[in-house]
């Protein structure tokens, strides 16, 4: 059994340390504030539930909320299930005539699963493919708003390309429309402003994990006002969280959540400012020694802790083999057991051949810039090796599109 691992993590959008001051503030709810939060009749339970409404409170004002507002899960997945499921359930008891969903091909696969989910129970729903920089086109996201259309679903930061999707307009297109508008904003809370009221977004998913805090909780946000947002549970219970998620509380979880996304937002720009500086340098570092390197999504439209890149000739799990001294991956934490090319770069128009050869490397928090700049000297040497080794290099450089050529079987 493995007990340590010295590589240098590089995968920050797949999960974050939880941070020293959250593990500190969860500790007492773990030892002697253990109550049950939803025991009313002693003091366990009203230490335990004032604790948990602080936590919700925090979260609520990081996105510009009301802590009524906020729904405790288990986290994003279960948070985009409810509000995706729970609304479609819910029009439908209503008999609404909104009927049709509309997401993109490059969602979480949680998101996209939600949906054919929906198409199974007969539902419209839309897969709307992207630009080539991971965008959406609003002009073909608009020909798709109508009286029929119920909800919008589009996630903050993609979290294979960490490109930001126009949230703000996005939300200006559903309001015109009375469509209600749906963000999964794991990989978006504490990277980008998260005002819901300003963005126009109705119901937003949220994860602990991706924010340095505890894996195992996440919150689902749920207008109240000026609309109030009705869901169908997704299962029986208690009826806890205002009756649309049934279960016991973990109070140690929500106590960490709620430090760690406010603190997630208190270094935001900072953190930002500091990351970019440190991608750009990682960037012309690659690019100055490497050719045929390419960045997939826009540089722009970017989170500043995120790159996923494709070296031409080079495979990508055998360069993963040729850098075991740093921890990323080759797409996201979901599909990292998969030898298929990334639906998303697939998206975006991507080839086979490219897709195939791309890392996504991730900073974060605890990334310093020498150890940045040592990443990518050993891609580097990693690269060159295996392209030196390539009976396939010499043909790329040449110009030689390897789609166009015909290989004889034996």
């Amino acid at each position: 059994m493995r007990t340590s691992c010295k590589a240098l993590y590089l995968d920050y959008q797949s999960t974050t340390p939880c941070d020293a001051e959250v593990l500190e503030a969860m500790m007492p709810y773990l030892t002697h504030h253990f109550g049950n939060a939803h025991s009313r009749t002693h003091c366990y339970g009203w230490v335990s539930e004032e604790s948990v409404e602080e936590a919700r409170s925090q979260i609520a004002k990081v996105i510009g909320a009301d802590s009524k507002e906020i729904i405790f899960t288990s986290g994003a997945t279960e948070s985009n299930n409810l509000a995706i499921k729970g609304l479609a359930m819910h029009l439908r008891g209503q008999n609404s005539p909104r009927h049709k969903f509309v997401t993109l091909a490059t969602e979480h696969k949680c998101v996209l699963e939600s949906f054919r989910w929906l198409q199974r129970q007969g539902f419209e729903v839309v897969f709307l493919p992207v630009q080539k920089s991971g965008l959406v086109d609003l002009e073909q996201l608009e020909m798709h708003l109508g009286p029929e259309t119920a909800l919008v679903s589009i996630m903050g930061v993609n979290n294979e390309i960490g490109v930001i999707q126009p949230l703000r307009e996005i939300g200006a297109l559903c309001k015109k429309y009375g469509v209600f508008f749906h963000s999964d904003g794991a990989q978006a809370l504490g990277r980008i402003s998260l005002f819901v009221k300003e963005l126009g977004i109705h119901l937003l998913s949220l994860s602990a994990h991706k924010v340095y805090g505890p894996k195992g909780i996440g919150a689902l946000y749920v207008e109240r006002r000026p609309l109030r947002i009705r869901l169908t549970p997704l299962f029986s219970g208690g009826g806890q969280e205002r009756g649309l998620r049934s279960g016991t509380i973990p109070t140690f979880l929500c106590v960490g959540f709620g430090v760690a996304a406010e603190k997630a937002e208190k270094l935001r720009l900072t953190e930002r400012e500091r990351l970019t500086d440190l991608r750009n340098q990682f960037l012309e570092r690659i690019y100055s020694e490497l050719p045929k390197v390419y960045l997939n999504g826009d540089l722009e439209n970017r989170i500043p802790d995120n790159l996923n890149l494709s070296f031409s000739g080079v495979e990508g799990e055998g360069l993963l083999m040729g850098i075991k001294n740093l921890a990323l991956s080759s797409g996201s934490a979901c599909t990292s057991e998969s030898l298929e090319p990334s639906y998303v770069l697939k998206a975006i128009g991507v080839s086979e051949d490219l897709a195939h050869t791309s890392l996504r490397i991730t900073f974060g928090r605890y990334t310093m810039l020498n150890q940045a700049l040592e990443a990518a000297e050993q891609i580097i040497v990693a690269v060159k090796k295996l392209r030196e080794l390539s009976p396939l290099w010499d043909m790329i450089m040449q110009g030689v599109d390897l789609r166009t050529v015909q290989w004889i079987a034996h």
